[in-house]
């Protein structure tokens, strides 16, 4: 690789990083923001938590055929066209006073993000060379980590100074940053030449469907990894549903106490983070998927057996900083093995059936809780998650798919 493309290679991942960095951050602000929003406008806690459900059920609604839509399309310029339509659509949150005009709002964002995520994975994978994608996968969860413990202490202090309405307008300038990072990045589809066709109809997506099935049926290794992947996942946002009432009704925890919980989460997920980026061309995506899947497990294991602030505070530490290895590891494998031709179609697909497993095991949890103690519940998850890692390691190491794990990127002695 000569000088000009390293420079070339190394100015596009710098801008994508920033857009991505600034736009996360914007979100865990308007996170908060948009909770307070809510609170003040109507003071019923049942108006935040219907926030809280728009999200699944919008995905659920777009994600069955909008990957038909994105492996047709320029992936940058619908990048940049659903990121100017969330910022059109967060700006005018604040003028409504009605909570219905609020969650329509809501619901059009997160249709708009159920388009944006499946296309920036298509596209990452596009600009980024497959020998590059682990480190800048490593690099985007250290960014991610750091918006999570900013973003919050930032909306804080826009809440003490302004209001909730100048945090959520925040969000919305943080989206237009982000549509300007990426005009600023190569149009991929235009240099690649890829067919980009735009001719759809339910004739199309129904054979989409069909060939998203023939390659599941075809590739059933990946899909296994995937599917256990994901299940951790939704287990895992299923116990996350709970931890306020974990932490203050069987712990007895005050919010104070769980704030700075939540904090030392992130701290950990930056320094776990770190240690991937300093040592990404040391571990091998084995590695980053059985270590990181394994000790996850571990922290939420004993989280779930807890008994005071401190030992909530080692499972959580433990959890936060091997995210970012299972994060790094699962993503980079995703993208080296899933054909970028079809990666817009088969995330939506997976996506549709990970949102209805998600939206079920929310409740799931949530209503055992009201039937048997929270802890048991909690405690049943945690055992099971830690199941499933054990047999995603299992099915990672297996000497017979070694070259699902091609890694070009790690270093010789």
């Amino acid at each position: 690789m000569n000088q000009s493309t390293k420079k070339t290679n190394k100015r596009n991942s710098t801008l994508l990083l920033f857009g991505v960095g600034i736009s996360t951050l914007g979100d865990f602000i308007y996170l908060v923001a948009i909770n307070i929003l809510v609170l003040n406008l109507t003071s019923s806690p049942a108006a935040v938590a219907g926030l809280w459900i728009i999200g699944p059920i919008a995905s659920i609604l777009t994600k069955c055929w909008s990957g038909s839509f994105i492996d047709r399309m320029n992936k940058r310029r619908l990048m940049i066209l659903t990121d100017i339509i969330r910022a059109v659509i967060v700006s005018i949150i604040p003028f409504f006073s009605s909570i219905w005009l609020i969650y329509i709002c809501l619901f059009f964002l997160s249709v708009s993000k159920a388009f944006f995520e499946p296309t920036s994975m298509t596209y990452i994978t596009t600009l980024i060379p497959q020998k590059h994608r682990k480190q800048f996968n490593s690099f985007r969860s250290l960014i991610t980590s750091g918006a999570f413990l900013v973003g919050p202490a930032v909306a804080g202090l826009l809440l003490l100074i302004t209001t909730a309405k100048i945090a959520i307008w925040i969000n919305a300038v943080s989206f237009l940053i982000s549509a300007v990072m990426l005009y600023l990045l190569p149009d991929v589809e235009k240099i690649k030449k890829l067919d980009v066709s735009r001719s759809i109809n339910l004739k199309t997506l129904h054979q989409d469907w069909k060939d998203v099935l023939s390659f599941s049926n075809k590739n059933s290794y990946i899909v296994k990894v995937y599917f256990l992947a994901q299940l951790f996942m939704v287990i895992a946002l299923g116990m996350d549903a709970q931890e306020v009432v974990f932490t203050q009704q069987v712990l007895g925890l005050s919010e104070t106490d769980f704030g700075l919980l939540i904090s030392i989460t992130g701290i950990g997920s930056i320094i776990g983070a770190s240690t991937v980026s300093v040592l990404t061309k040391r571990m091998s995506v084995k590695m980053l998927i059985g270590a990181g899947y394994t000790m996850v497990a571990v922290g939420y294991l004993i989280y779930a057996f807890s008994f005071s602030f401190w030992s909530v505070a080692i499972g959580f530490i433990v959890l936060g900083y091997f995210n970012a290895f299972s994060n790094t590891g699962f993503m980079t494998f995703y993208q080296n093995n899933v054909p970028v031709h079809m990666m817009g179609r088969i995330s939506s697909v997976y996506g549709t059936f990970q949102s209805i497993l998600q939206f079920i095991i929310i409740l799931l949890i949530g209503f055992t809780g009201e039937i048997i103690p929270l802890r048991n519940s909690v405690v049943g998850a945690s055992i099971l998650i830690l199941f499933i890692s054990i047999l995603l390691t299992i099915m990672v190491y297996k000497p017979s798919q070694h070259r699902y794990f091609i890694d070009d990127s790690i270093m010789k002695s």
